[in-house]
């Protein structure tokens, strides 16, 4: 006798594929209480669905179209019916339940456009403004689900904790980047130390290089510095940070390392990266 399994609710789903795609950030939801992680998966799963974007497609006209489609969505003028794709119609049962802003998630979706292109970040300003709309916004996103009243405390250490994890999240891909002539590393940077975009791809002045990449990871290490001058984050919404707790032991080792980045991963173990997230939730420290 065959029996058939139920099928998966649109949470389930939810939860999987963010489990697939972003396993820190499932952790963090994990870790979350247990009444917010339906809507904390769903951000966190909307937002790994826009970062794999480029994986996806090879060419960006594909990418921006993919995109377009959750514009369309969050603007309400979405074809078809969202209950089709569990992520859709989780993220927009989020958004509802939590009141969150569609028009940041919009900025979101706008800002990772800039990832289907080959473009570099021209200086310091551009890195941070692309890391406030992703990785800062869906910091505030998360702690505007845990607590609404606490989110607006965290806002400031919010914005900086976002910019450090970003960097550091640029930093581990830069390899993979390097290899597809795409460079998030702003000139401004490699101007500073003597390098252009081309110099700093074919990879052969290593001196430079490191000194390029040791100016970046200090640019995550700045901001992490003043996300933590900004104050004690609200417990209740101390979930939220848990990613970006992973971001200081990728900005160190990014200056330690260099050049030698290109050929020495800069991501911890698994367990390890676990580790530190479970003890930052019981410490509540950045």
């Amino acid at each position: 006798m065959t029996t058939t399994a139920a099928p998966r609710s649109n949470r389930e789903i939810c939860l999987a594929t963010l489990r697939d795609t972003d396993r820190d950030r499932y952790l963090a939801c994990l870790l979350a209480p247990e009444e917010k992680r339906p809507a904390l998966a769903a951000l966190y799963a909307f937002n790994a669905e826009l970062a794999r974007v480029r994986d996806l497609v090879h060419e960006p006209l594909p990418g921006e179209v993919r995109m377009q489609y959750w514009r369309d969505l969050l603007e309400g003028q979405s074809h078809g019916s969202s209950e089709a794709n569990p992520l859709a119609s989780e993220l927009l049962a989020a958004i509802e339940e939590y009141r969150l802003p569609r028009q940041t998630l919009i900025d979101m979706a706008d800002a990772r456009i800039f990832d289907l292109y080959d473009d570099p970040m021209e200086s310091r300003s551009s890195v941070e403004g692309y890391a406030g709309e992703t990785a800062s916004a869906l910091i505030q996103l998360a702690s505007l689900v845990l607590s609404a009243d606490e989110a607006k405390h965290s806002a400031d250490a919010a914005g900086h904790a976002g910019v450090a994890q970003a960097i550091a999240g640029l930093l581990l891909l830069m390899p993979l980047n390097r290899h597809r002539g795409q460079l998030y590393l702003p000139l401004e940077i490699l101007s500073a130390t003597g390098l252009d975009r081309d110099s700093f791809l074919a990879g052969e002045d290593k001196p430079r290089i490191s000194a390029a990449i040791e100016a970046f990871a200090g640019l995550g290490r700045e901001h992490l510095a003043k996300a933590r001058a900004a104050g004690a984050i609200p417990q209740a919404v101390f979930p939220a940070f848990l990613p970006a707790t992973l971001a200081e032991p990728v900005l160190k080792k990014a200056q330690k390392l260099g050049a030698g980045i290109f050929d020495q991963s800069l991501a911890l173990p698994q367990w390890r990266r676990q580790l530190r997230m479970a003890i930052a939730s019981i410490t509540k420290k950045l």
